[in-house]
């Protein structure tokens, strides 16, 4: 049997075409200004909703997020970011202390930088050895209290969740516009099922207007 793991929702803006910034390397906080306050009220009323909230070490490279909770009144959750080197800039918003924070990292991190980032206050957990386990980071994080955990993070990240069948609902804030671009960051990365008997499959459960913005909400089927 398997580990017992949060129960894990995805949840993120996207393009028309299925974008989540206007190129590589720019911040999704540009599309997300975008947003108007039903959409903004409805994120963050998901995150208040979660025991901790996820994203990825380049997200937080590129964006610099808060991950907190704001529009509404709610406990923030704890915020996870995987970082398998621990290279972290030491400026980040999530070292602040503002919320508890967890950076999972391997065992190949620097020791001297995971003593700086446990300085500020940053709980440090090894989970894998040259790179963070995502099976073995839930397993610690359902033991270590969190029942449900808010996925927030980019294409690299989601890969890693949905192909070790770790995303049990994507919640989609449709932004009204097509941005384009060969290598512009989509939801799902990574090398790709290239299979069609591979595919993952997905049940719509709801869908309905926020403000200006569609929103789509759906199952993950693992067959």
């Amino acid at each position: 049997m398997s580990a017992p793991r949060p129960y894990v929702v995805m949840v993120s803006e996207v393009t028309v075409d299925g974008k989540l910034t206007l190129k590589r390397g720019a911040s999704s906080k540009i599309i997300m200004s975008q947003m108007d306050e039903e959409a903004d009220i409805y994120l963050h009323r998901e995150r208040a909703r979660s025991d901790a909230i996820m994203v990825g070490c380049n997200t937080i490279k590129i964006d610099n997020s808060y991950l907190t909770v704001r529009y509404i009144d709610g406990k923030n959750p704890i915020r996870v970011i995987p970082c398998s080197r621990g290279d972290l800039p030491l400026d980040s918003n999530v070292l602040k202390g503002d919320a508890p924070t967890i950076i999972a990292v391997s065992e190949a991190a620097d020791k001297a930088r995971l003593e700086q980032i446990g300085e500020m206050g940053v709980d440090v957990w090894v989970c894998g050895e040259r790179k963070v386990d995502p099976v073995l980071l839930l397993a610690k994080l359902y033991d270590h209290g969190v029942k449900r955990l808010m996925l927030e993070g980019g294409p690299t990240l989601g890969w890693e969740m949905i192909k070790n069948r770790l995303i049990d609902e994507i919640k989609l804030i449709h932004m009204p516009f097509i941005v384009g671009g060969w290598d512009t960051p989509s939801l799902i990365g990574g090398e790709g099922v290239g299979d069609l008997n591979k595919v993952i499959h997905t049940e719509l459960e709801r869908h309905f207007l926020c403000g200006s913005h569609l929103i789509t909400e759906y199952r993950v089927v693992y067959e």
